[in-house]
């Protein structure tokens, strides 16, 4: 079984930054793929980034523009989310996952998932 911890979250000005950390226990995720996803208040689950076990990276949602950078660390199992220039509409719980399937990753069906850690951006 993997847990996956998210970490980082806050209250930040627009235009500030934020790195989000998610740490994966359980088991290596060395062969496995891990991304992040957001969710604001009465809207869907949105992709936000990827990265595969061998540091591919598929495109970033469509928002980012940017303004994110996704990263891992094998050694550490901890993938992290770099988010600059942050907007009051970046404001959501983010979500760490992970799976072996980049497609279910990315389509928003994988194996496991964090708990989420809230970030709000203040105008």
């Amino acid at each position: 079984q993997v847990q996956l911890v998210e970490s980082g979250g806050g209250l930040v000005q627009a235009g500030g930054s934020l790195r989000l950390s998610c740490a994966a226990s359980g088991r290596t995720m060395i062969r496995s793929h891990m991304g992040w996803f957001r969710q604001a208040p009465g809207k869907e689950l949105e992709f936000v980034a990827a990265m595969a076990w061998d540091y591919v990276t598929p495109p970033y949602g469509d928002f980012v523009k940017g303004r994110f950078t996704i990263s891992r660390d094998h050694v550490k199992d901890t993938v992290y989310l770099q988010m600059n220039s942050l907007k009051p509409e970046d404001t959501a719980i983010y979500y760490c996952a992970a799976d072996r399937n980049m497609q279910s990753l990315v389509t928003g069906e994988p194996d496991y998932w964090g708990q989420g850690t809230q970030v709000t951006v203040s105008s």
